[in-house]
């Protein structure tokens, strides 16, 4: 029995606010690790790996840690390999693990510095001209 007092708007409200709310937020969220090796100041290898998550990431997108780059054809990896740069200087600010080794053996100098930015959930949030990138934390 329907009461009076409106409360099939109310009912109908939240429906329509849950309904855009679905629609506007096309967020998706990926999985990106990258790995950078340098031995005797010649680069050695340098892989940056990302794939689309499979089930829901846990934790919240901090607001001040956001990359915002020029969307070209809602790729994620085409976006970032164009805005290569800019991306590892983002990551480089949201925390890299950076291990530096160096030995002289029989007079002999080698070194070997690692940077890597282990496997890490980002909401990627595709508009028309912009993407932006947020780590889950």
């Amino acid at each position: 029995m329907r009461s009076r007092n409106g409360s099939n708007y109310f009912s109908l409200s939240i429906f329509i606010i849950l309904l855009f709310n679905l629609s506007v937020s096309n967020a998706d969220e990926y999985h990106i690790s990258y790995r950078y090796v340098v031995k005797d100041a010649i680069l050695y290898n340098e892989k940056l790996q990302i794939s689309k998550a499979m089930t829901k990431c846990h934790g919240s997108s901090s607001g001040q840690n956001q990359l915002i780059l020029k969307n070209i054809n809602n790729n994620l990896k085409s976006v970032i390999s164009t805005n290569f740069q800019q991306f590892i200087n983002y990551i480089h600010k949201i925390g890299i693990e950076v291990k530096h080794q160096d030995k002289t053996i029989d007079g002999l100098y080698t070194s070997t510095t690692i940077l890597t930015l282990r496997t890490t959930c980002f909401q990627v949030d595709f508009n028309e001209k912009f993407v932006k990138i947020s780590p889950l934390r």
